[in-house]
């Protein structure tokens, strides 16, 4: 097994209140999410208290989107951690964390995934790093949620 942990960052021009909103709700993330395009026709799902520990949000696409869900564990000031399970393509887990840092009337948001690679994707992992799969979506999903928290 294999450990990996992929950060991003971004200034996003809104007060932190309206940032961490867009994020600890579920039914937004279709508005910012890097993987939306991946497949138009994608299957939600949304269970549990809307924006708050133990939300649910379990998604069924394509190949390319896959299938899996995240969970709210828990929320605070400045701060959201998910439980992100993939089914397929191939099996994992995540931890996800969101920060969320009041900086000059806007707010530096950093989105970091961490987990464990195993089976087919630790091999992979030796050819190409999680840095590099997933970090272009990271960033691309932060100035989503940029254009988005402002409005």
């Amino acid at each position: 097994m294999r450990t990996y942990t992929v950060s991003r960052s971004r200034h996003v021009d809104a007060p932190p209140p309206t940032v961490q909103a867009h994020v600890a709700d579920f039914r937004a993330w279709p508005a910012w999410s890097p993987w939306e395009d991946l497949d138009p026709q994608m299957r939600h799902d949304y269970t549990g208290p809307q924006a708050r520990p133990g939300a649910r949000h379990t998604w069924k696409g394509n190949r390319k989107a896959g299938e899996g869900s995240m969970q709210i564990v828990s929320i605070e000031p400045g701060r959201i951690t998910l439980d992100l399970r993939f089914v397929r393509p191939f099996a994992s887990h995540s931890e996800v964390e969101f920060t969320f840092v009041p900086q000059g009337g806007g707010t530096d948001v950093t989105w970091t995934m961490h987990g464990q690679q195993r089976g087919l994707m630790a091999l992979a992992g030796r050819v190409v790093s999680m840095d590099k799969l997933l970090g272009r979506d990271l960033d691309t999903g932060l100035a989503r949620l940029d254009t988005v928290a402002r409005g």
